[in-house]
């Protein structure tokens, strides 16, 4: 394994990165560059940062160095579908014991990638180091390096164990792993003007599916997909698009970084989360192509698709909606996530007629945090206490009707006795793109407007004062 410090500092020394010490000399060190602490949390681990960033490409194996539990957090809560292969839905582990801990596990590890390889003929396989395997030092690189040229498959090695530091961390190891051991790795067999990736999207739900058929109407294609829903061949040949959709700007802007200064490919920040996102989206990506098409004839046409494009899906739109906004006008939300929704779904909610009175700033970049605090306006508040007793501070302040938040926080929420919405990766909602808000009016009013909130509200029976007839 690669040097600790090296393998931290190597995704932290992007100009994008906000905890780039070159920057930011005379500060703190930011959360995920400090070491782990004994006895302190660290917001989740790098191990579970990788497998999000990679773990959604569906046809290679994804094989875990190192005890059996390691494996559950990854595939038990990440909710990222696939049209086709099911591979990277089952959990391979090493499985280590203490023999392995005494004696090593390479020669374990480099038996489990002949035997899985031979069984399910992967188009690739990962292999992620754990706490375990990478503190009695096994060498997965030099495994990985000989598994390879035995069994000519890729293997690739995921150095992301637990202690490097935060969870953060481990989804740009993970991207970094791409950068270097897959993307630029093979060729498409043929490219077009109108090629683009999304890259920080993991199709938690199945919300790309909502967003492809729009790019094709538009007459763009999706070369490769990083990583929900991707196949290992596409992500291979990333590298050839003309231009890099970033969704989740603290986890993928070092990636599209990186690629536009080897390859030269442009990137854009944006969303899918609401009409007025999405209108946004697919107009900067039609101007953004218009830059690189040098042909004006071709570029107003895609523009003009475009905006045909927009004007009928937000005119079905309207009509679809037309039920629901009556219900969900005025209606205050608290909204406690993290990344591209914590800004993007304020434009969701007014889109819908309601507010958005309070936000967390929790995982967003400082681009980011400045777009929520222009979003909420003057009498919003940004929060960086994510805890629950500030949580139920701020709903007790605010008379929230509604916390939009992880499944973590449903339990401040039943504390609170108000309505509660996941918005996190265990999600089973597709809400991005026209027709994920649609959805999410339809979830937002079913559990604004559920009669076990009448009742909870309501004093216990023993609670109650009693009558009595004499």
């Amino acid at each position: 394994m690669k040097n600790t410090q090296v393998i931290i500092n190597q995704p932290l020394s992007v100009t994008p990165c906000k905890a780039n010490q070159k920057k930011f000399t005379a500060k703190k060190k930011l959360t995920c560059t400090k070491p782990p602490q004994p006895g302190s949390t660290q917001g989740n681990c790098p191990f579970d940062g990788a497998m999000v960033s990679i773990g959604a490409i569906t046809d290679v194996v994804h094989l875990v160095h190192g005890a059996v539990s390691c494996t559950h957090n990854p595939w038990a809560t990440h909710g990222s579908l696939s049209s086709g292969s099911q591979l990277y839905q089952t959990a391979f582990t090493t499985d280590f014991s203490e023999g392995n801990i005494v004696f090593g596990g390479e020669k374990k590890l480099y038996k489990a990638i002949v035997d899985v390889a031979q069984r399910y003929h992967p188009s690739a396989i990962f292999v992620y180091a754990t706490c375990v395997s990478a503190l009695i030092g096994d060498d997965i690189e030099n495994v990985c390096k000989l598994a390879t040229k035995a069994i000519n498959i890729p293997v690739i090695a995921v150095s992301a164990p637990g202690f490097l530091g935060s969870k953060n961390l481990g989804n740009r190891i993970g991207n970094e792993t791409l950068l270097n051991a897959v993307i630029g790795t093979a060729e498409p067999e043929f490219t077009t003007p109108f090629d683009i990736n999304i890259v920080g999207d993991y199709n938690v739900a199945g919300e790309t599916w909502n967003i492809l058929p729009l790019f094709q109407k538009m007459g763009i294609r999706v070369l490769a997909k990083i990583t929900g829903d991707a196949r290992y061949q596409e992500v291979c040949y990333a590298h050839r698009a003309k231009l890099n959709v970033v969704l989740c700007s603290n986890v993928a802007i070092q990636m599209a970084q990186t690629m536009a200064e080897r390859y030269g490919i442009l990137y854009i920040e944006e969303s899918f989360y609401g009409a007025t996102n999405l209108n946004n989206c697919l107009r900067n990506i039609a101007e953004k192509l218009s830059l690189t098409l040098g042909d004006t004839i071709l570029a107003h046409d895609l523009q003009e698709r475009t905006e045909k494009l927009i004007a009928q899906e937000n005119t079905a739109l309207d009509i679809a909606l037309a039920p629901y906004l009556a219900n969900l006008k005025g209606k205050r939300i608290l909204l406690s996530t993290g990344g591209v929704k914590s800004w993007s779904l304020i434009l969701a909610a007014q889109d819908l007629g309601m507010e958005v009175i309070a936000a967390t700033d929790g995982k967003t970049t400082e681009e980011e945090k400045a777009k929520i605090k222009q979003y909420l306006g003057a009498n919003g508040m940004l929060l960086a206490d994510t805890t629950p007793p500030v949580i139920l501070k701020v709903l007790n302040q605010t008379k929230a009707d509604i916390l939009i938040t992880g499944a973590g926080n449903k339990y401040t929420a039943l504390k609170a006795r108000i309505p509660f919405l996941d918005i996190n990766h265990e999600r089973h909602h597709a809400y991005a793109g026209y027709a994920g808000l649609l959805v999410l009016a339809r979830e937002l009013h079913e559990v604004l407007y559920s009669p076990i909130w009448k009742q909870i509200s309501k004093p216990a029976p023993w609670d109650a004062k009693i009558s009595y007839q004499l």
